[in-house]
């Protein structure tokens, strides 16, 4: 799931410009503007952001140690302590599904936003 979102470059974008309050961000998707043709307009979003909190800024670094670093192996020691503080569940190092993993990170960064 780590190495999927690693890869997803508005996630990427979105998280840098998270660090800086304040900023203002247009998202506009590729696959929007390609339906636009067919029969309707899509219109960016505008979204202002606010200080980013802990799981949002973890989830900053991780993705930045990922895509920076050259030591080959990334531990995501921070972020899943941040989601275990979110998401009880994952606490203990019982196996969960990877589309819970998912679900509970992404949810947990939009209710700190």
């Amino acid at each position: 799931v780590l190495q999927n979102l690693s890869q997803t470059p508005v996630l990427r974008e979105l998280l840098k410009e998270a660090k800086m309050p304040g900023t203002t961000v247009k998202i506009e998707s590729p696959e929007l503007s390609m339906l636009c043709c067919f029969s309707f307009k899509q219109e960016p979003q505008l979204i202002k952001l606010d200080q980013p909190c802990p799981l949002t800024l973890a989830m900053h670094q991780f993705l930045t140690e990922m895509q920076e670093t050259k030591k080959g192996v990334v531990t995501p020691k921070e972020l899943f302590a941040q989601v275990c503080k979110k998401a009880i569940r994952f606490k203990g190092y019982q196996q969960q599904d990877s589309h819970e993993l998912l679900r509970y990170l992404l949810d947990g960064m939009r209710a700190e936003e």
